[in-house]
């Protein structure tokens, strides 16, 4: 199996993750939830905080499963599931480069 695409993905991936737009968001929502204004208007400041800090834990466990995902591709076991040991199917790759498990074994962990 050609790895270079998937190498390619991922590290685009973490681009735009790490890109220079991902901390500023967050700091303007910070700012403008510091300022004085109704209840409304405070309640939909901490709603966007929210969001937003969601948003980076769930972009910072990505970074991480594609940092793994890397490492995979240079010990040579990208592409193989983690639970059975199996090739994952290109298709599943293409679609979620940085996954550690076939298709089977995450509908089982979903179960």
């Amino acid at each position: 199996m050609d790895m270079q695409p998937y190498k390619e993905a991922l590290l685009r991936k973490r681009g735009e993750l790490l890109g220079a737009d991902g901390v500023k968001p967050f700091q303007a929502t910070m700012e403008n939830n510091s300022r004085q204004g109704d209840m409304a208007d405070q309640a939909s400041g901490n709603n966007e905080v929210h969001i937003q800090l969601k948003l980076k834990q769930t972009d910072a466990k990505i970074l991480q499963a594609i940092e793994e995902a890397l490492g995979r591709i240079d010990k040579g076991t990208y592409g193989v599931c983690r639970d059975c040991n199996e090739p994952i199917a290109p298709a599943r790759l293409d679609a979620i480069p940085w996954t550690r498990v076939c298709i089977t074994c995450k509908e089982k962990q979903k179960s």
